[in-house]
């Protein structure tokens, strides 16, 4: 399985995937009785896959295809996989199976390329990064993927903790803990004669030291994401001036305390980085119409079939929900819009589709060019 939406575009409109392909979309549920409608859905979707199959590949085996849609219909575990979607694409010798955040058309496809539209809308603003949760004496980290947050599971002798990460040394006459400030933490360890107040502000920055240069070692195996700091403003303040081992954005966080927050609770709260990550991109492509660009049909197909659209911008409002009063027009209208996006793709391009207030000059339909 592909490890997101992205990654499955470049595997399906690459030369090693073989067609003819038949493609559903379905929407999925959790609850028993949706469960049981979406099975029936696709099973029904599957008969009428065959027909339109035989009737354009007449000398091709659907049996094949039947073998692995049947597969997935006697799975019962797949259809509670808890995606809000489903996008399945089936070959005569291979199984595509990705779950999408985004509600879809239940529908399907047969025809020579993938059905791709509803997993490049699903691409679309669909940030990773890692978030680290900051308090002045603990820290955790987190992974947002493919819109679902996830504890990065860290070792024990992580400084999760302020004591993990300095140690301690307890007073028993007055029942207090010191923590012992490590000697290549830099100029903030040792305590001296310090007041306690003066020996806590060590100890903090000496904690974000230790946290810092921990992560530095472990981001350098991982792969290469932007990290959001998620914690109170003094906090944020002080690790910003002491930790310059690894590189925090300055501009996103979020500046509140993620103590005792849920998972669910703490990625809700994401969404103001993810509001701000969609929005400095939607302003990037407005400056696209500073160059060269073609809005209308045919110009756009000219352009994807030579390779000269470097990012083709397709409007939700192309696509009638539900397939509208016309369904083999609108289903024809969306092969169109598919194919367009496919010989861009394969050409090296990207292709977006959101909503028309996010497009370029809000136009329904735009393609930039490359040259």
């Amino acid at each position: 399985m592909a490890k997101n939406s992205k990654d499955l575009l470049l595997q399906l409109t690459s030369n090693q995937v073989e067609g003819p392909f038949v493609t559903i979309m379905l929407n999925t549920q959790v609850a028993f009785q949706q469960v049981e409608k979406s099975h029936l859905k696709f099973k029904n979707f599957v008969k009428e896959a065959k027909q339109r199959y035989e009737k354009r590949y007449p000398n091709l085996d659907w049996s094949v295809i039947q073998e692995k849609a049947d597969s997935i219909l006697n799975d019962r575990d797949f259809w509670r996989n808890g995606s809000k979607s489903l996008a399945i694409i089936l070959t005569p010798h291979e199984t595509f199976v990705h779950p999408l955040s985004i509600e879809v058309d239940d529908q399907y496809y047969v025809g020579d390329t993938p059905y791709l539209l509803a997993i490049i809308k699903n691409a679309q603003f669909n940030y990773s990064y890692y978030v680290l949760a900051l308090n002045r004496d603990s820290m955790a980290l987190y992974k947002m993927e493919n819109k679902k947050l996830v504890e990065v599971p860290l070792p024990a002798d992580a400084p999760t903790t302020l004591e993990i990460a300095l140690g301690t040394e307890r007073d028993d006459s007055r029942g207090v803990l010191h923590y012992r400030s490590s000697s290549n933490l830099g100029n903030h360890a040792g305590h001296g004669t310090n007041t306690k107040e003066e020996e806590l502000e060590i100890d903090w920055s000496n904690y974000y030291l230790a946290v810092g240069k921990y992560l530095k070692d472990f981001f350098e195996t991982e792969e290469k994401l932007p990290v959001f700091l998620y914690g109170l403003p003094e906090n944020q303040t002080l690790f910003r001036k002491v930790v310059r081992s690894i590189h925090v954005d300055q501009t996103i966080s979020v500046p509140s305390s993620p103590t005792q927050l849920s998972l669910q609770e703490l990625e809700k709260n994401l969404e103001s980085i993810q509001k701000e990550l969609q929005e400095k991109e939607v302003l990037a492509y407005q400056r696209l119409m500073d160059g060269k660009y073609v809005h209308h049909l045919s110009d756009i197909k000219q352009s994807a079939k030579t390779g000269r659209i470097g990012q083709l911008f397709i409007a939700t409002s192309n696509l009638t929900d539900g397939f509208g009063d016309d369904p083999d027009t609108e289903y024809d209208w969306r092969q169109e819009l598919n194919s367009l996006s496919i010989d861009t793709l394969i050409n090296g391009g990207d292709v977006y589709v959101l909503e028309q207030k996010n497009a370029p000059g809000q136009k329904g339909l735009i393609a930039s060019l490359r040259y």
